[in-house]
């Protein structure tokens, strides 16, 4: 078996009508399909939710459950809130900066551009509290190059050390606030 593609990602949201408007609004996707129940397919367990569906581009798709009779939807707390993300891809420098003032010009809180080398990204968090990244890739052949012969390496240093291998250090030489 080889997987072709990814299907769905599903995340918990707040609210589905807000969740599904926020993401057309700013990022510009298209609703495709809402599915609601009363029991849980897989489980039968009794348990009403409203299931939405993005197209986040190129048969990739975004889906949201509403659960109103569930607790307040949370967090891990053990987790700092830069690391569970959903990096979403655009095209150009161009794009991404468009996004940037969209949803700045809205209250919203963006952080960078911050540049990866290989990418330069931004960061912000929708309605619902789940951090969002849109990038653009900025790397060339001869870098993908140089982190694929690294990769291997680096993964087995980590798994012995837990400290961070320099293979790749290169790739943030420069400090956050160099970054933009």
């Amino acid at each position: 078996m080889k997987i072709t593609r990814i299907h769905h990602v599903a995340y918990r949201c707040k609210d589905a009508k807000e969740t599904v408007e926020w993401y057309v609004k700013y990022l510009n996707m298209d609703f495709v399909l809402a599915i609601a129940e009363d029991q849980v397919p897989s489980t039968g367990a009794p348990d009403p939710y409203m299931h939405v569906f993005l197209d986040a581009g190129m048969g990739n798709v975004l889906a949201f459950f509403e659960l109103p009779s569930q607790s307040p939807m949370g967090r891990d707390e053990n987790t700092p809130d830069w690391v569970q993300h959903l990096a979403l891809e655009v095209g150009s420098m161009d794009e991404l900066l468009a996004a940037k003032a969209r949803l700045e010009a809205d209250g919203i809180d963006v952080i960078g551009p911050t540049n990866h080398t290989i990418f330069k990204s931004i960061y912000f968090f929708d309605p619902n509290g789940h951090r969002l990244e849109l990038a653009v890739n900025t790397a060339t052949p001869e870098m993908q190059q140089k982190l694929d012969a690294v990769k291997w390496d680096m993964l087995n240093e980590w798994s012995q050390t837990r400290k961070a291998p320099k293979h790749a250090a290169w790739m943030h030489e420069k400090t956050p606030a160099d970054q933009h």
